[in-house]
């Protein structure tokens, strides 16, 4: 039976999210078995998904589209198996039954499901997006967003359009590893364990600590342009991922109702900062996000109602000039 993140909630209440399963790491060494060579690999994402979302923005900064080919799924999940419950990311049958969505021109899926049980027919976990394919081999290469972004980043320089942009500069390797472990833990996740906490104390819990660590992530951003100094690094990048998603989605369907990020001056800034460096916003889809949350938590959202929202436009000016790069 298919499992999905809703399953992840422990007999306290508390959501605890597993590890991805598939780690292996693609090689620039010449010889090595996963070499990193264009037409070899292949991105399966959401762009619903603000994990495989940030690999297709990785993806993008580089200038790697030439070398490795993307498919973005449907946003809403469907049943993935005849005869069993489990629902999760599914392929259109076209190009027009889901715009933004394309069939798998690699292996002919319907389901990303499928894809976990050609690499391994006898896996138990979570079918979950990014998937990061060998068509040579025809497996996962890895199913880790935070392993993919830093291949991405570092593994195809031969071949991306932008070897030079570095995001993860090795003098600032051991703040952003620092930021990204707060960050994750209380914002990242943070989200999910208040939206998918299943009782009072544990969703308390996680909502305290999301709104002190978005008051920290403010503080700084009013010193600074970004989370680790002037230099747009995977931690600002993590970031934006969740707060791009946060007043349309995370506001209502998970709860976190205390304040929009628009109410945060420099949160807000630092938003349409991001939004609007190249390529990004090709990797936001407000409508996939809007329809997978709304739509494919019936625990949460029964009836799938999707909030109509406020349009919030991202591209209007910011004041994050202000600050040196």
């Amino acid at each position: 039976m298919g499992k999905t993140a809703i399953d992840e909630t422990s007999t306290d209440g508390e959501f605890k999210r597993t590890e991805s399963s598939f780690r292996s790491w693609i090689s620039s060494k010449e010889g090595c078995d996963i070499p990193a060579v264009a037409d070899r690999y292949h991105l399966y994402i959401s762009y619903a998904c603000p994990w495989a979302s940030r690999c297709f923005a990785t993806l993008k900064l580089k200038g790697l589209d030439h070398a490795i080919g993307v498919t973005s799924t449907k946003p809403k999940w469907e049943r993935t198996k005849e005869g069993e419950s489990h629902f999760g990311w599914t392929f259109p049958s076209s190009d027009n039954e889901e715009p933004g969505a394309q069939p798998d021109p690699i292996n002919n899926a319907k389901t990303v499901r499928e894809l976990y049980d050609i690499a391994n027919p006898n896996y138990t976990g979570k079918y979950t997006v990014p998937v990061l394919w060998d068509k040579a081999k025809k497996t996962i290469v890895n199913n880790e967003s935070s392993d993919i972004i830093r291949m991405l980043n570092s593994k195809f320089n031969h071949l991306a359009k932008r070897p030079d942009f570095d995001l993860y500069p090795r003098d600032l390797q051991a703040k952003i590893d620092e930021v990204n472990a707060w960050v994750y833990d209380s914002i990242n996740n943070g989200v999910y364990r208040c939206g998918f906490a299943t009782k009072q104390k544990p969703y308390e819990e996680a909502f305290e600590a999301l709104f002190n660590a978005l008051d920290r992530c403010e503080d700084i951003l009013s010193k600074q342009r970004y989370l680790c100094g002037n230099v747009f690094t995977e931690a600002d990048l993590r970031l934006f991922k969740t707060l791009i998603r946060f007043d349309e989605v995370y506001v209502v369907h998970f709860k976190c109702n205390k304040k929009l990020i628009r109410e945060y001056p420099n949160l807000f800034n630092f938003v349409k900062d991001v939004y609007q460096m190249d390529g990004i916003s090709d990797t936001v889809r407000m409508d996939h996000i809007k329809k997978h949350y709304y739509g494919s938590h019936p625990s949460i959202n029964p009836y799938g109602v999707i909030p109509v929202g406020s349009v919030i436009d991202y591209s209007t000016p910011h004041d994050r000039h202000k600050f040196n790069t």
